[in-house]
């Protein structure tokens, strides 16, 4: 990595194993940054496997590791103080860490001049929000006094999160999270080889849902309403992709209500634009019970031209349009869950219409390149890709 360039540090508080939507937003960062000039440094609690290591690599990446930030144990302090004072950034932006932490007043005293902090979190079911008390609320603004901005991936998050007024407004950004489009347009020819992989017969019709296997994502619902949905359309085929503590009780409960042979359960797919995963799937669902801040694998689905059923939770409305790209129902109504999937399965035309409404849908809003060139926009201090030298 070249030392005369400006730098920008991004500290992710996930382990990168697969080639998912933190993976590709990191890509795609370091590729606008290299584009103006400038060096990025991309830290994650664990050196990520060879593939994601290809997948990341360019002339402006270096390529680091932070512990435990998603705490504010001393590991994760030493970790955060080290590569500040490593690479000495201009800006540092911070990914699925804690909100509660030191690190805005160490980049501060360590001359950073730019400090963000990106809202990723989203809330349990029938969460209210409130204004939070006023103790915390001054204690907030004293340990956050030198960071620069908040970024919210949805509207909903910036609702709640403004709500609590923790920090002033003025300090906060809306940036949906998004897709790279030309990666879900490229894995468009995938889909039959991901049937053929896990072997779900060609004239099966696929309802998917992406998600970790727990009660919280909604998937007992969507084994529910499978039940409901091949007793009417043998031709049916269910697909759970994902891992979690909660994946023995599916396949018990799958027994238990006679659909196995009509499940498919992949585990994890590492990289599931390009594999063919949404590709291979004519409806995509996503069952779940919280309150998402934003439902990415709907984005995803949008991309790849799929239409969805989504639950009226979060930041998911924003994302599905009702009866345009897909159908938003009310979390554990399973009766609707079924009755929508079986519309879309027993309506060719409604599924390409939607699916299409979908696609265009995600490349006005959800454009990884578009969104990541906003974010671009809020870091005043890097001029425009046509002025980069």
């Amino acid at each position: 990595m070249s030392r005369n360039r400006d730098t920008v540090v991004s500290i992710f508080g996930f382990h990168p194993l697969r080639i998912s939507s933190g993976e590709m937003y990191a890509r795609e960062l370091s590729d606008q940054l290299a584009a103006r000039g400038w060096n990025s440094v991309l830290c994650f609690l664990s050196a990520p496997p060879e593939m994601v290591r290809r997948f990341l690599q360019g002339p402006n990446v270096t390529l680091d590791v932070v512990e435990d930030t998603p705490s504010t144990s001393r590991t994760a302090a030493r970790g955060v103080w080290r590569v500040i004072r490593q690479y000495r950034p201009r800006i540092l932006h911070l990914h699925f860490t804690s909100f509660l932490n030191p690190y805005s007043w160490m980049a501060k005293l360590s001359g950073v001049g730019q400090i963000y902090f990106t809202d990723h979190s989203s809330q349990t079911e029938g969460f209210v929000v409130q204004r939070a008390p006023l103790a915390k609320r001054l204690a907030m603004r004293v340990i956050h006094a030198p960071l620069t901005g908040i970024v919210c991936v949805s509207q909903y998050g910036f609702r709640t999160f403004t709500a609590r007024d923790l920090i002033p407004e003025r300090r906060f950004h809306v940036v949906y999270n998004a897709v790279d489009l030309e990666r879900a347009a490229s894995a468009a020819g995938n889909a039959q080889a991901f049937r053929k992989r896990f072997g779900i017969p060609a004239d099966r019709l696929v309802v998917t849902q992406v998600s970790w296997l727990i009660p919280e994502k909604g998937v007992d619902d969507f084994l529910s309403a499978a039940r409901q949905v091949v007793a009417v359309e043998p031709r049916a085929h269910f697909v759970l992709a994902g891992d979690g503590t909660h994946q023995p009780n599916l396949e018990k409960l799958a027994r238990e209500l006679g659909i196995e042979s009509q499940l498919t359960l992949t585990g994890p797919v590492v990289d599931p634009l390009a594999e063919g995963l949404f590709a291979a799937s004519d409806v995509v669902c996503l069952f779940s019970r919280w309150e998402e801040v934003f439902g990415y694998v709907n984005a995803e689905a949008m991309a790849c031209g799929k239409p969805l059923v989504g639950t009226r939770v979060g930041g998911i409305p924003e994302i599905i349009q009702d009866g345009i790209t897909g159908f938003v129902v009310e979390r554990r109504d399973v009766k609707t869950m079924a009755a929508r999937i079986l519309e879309l399965l027993r309506d060719p035309e409604l599924r390409r219409r939607m699916g299409a409404a979908g696609r265009q849908a995600c490349g006005e809003k959800f454009n990884l390149k578009k969104n990541t060139a906003q974010l671009l926009e809020i870091y005043k201090c890097i001029p425009a890709a046509h002025s980069a030298k």
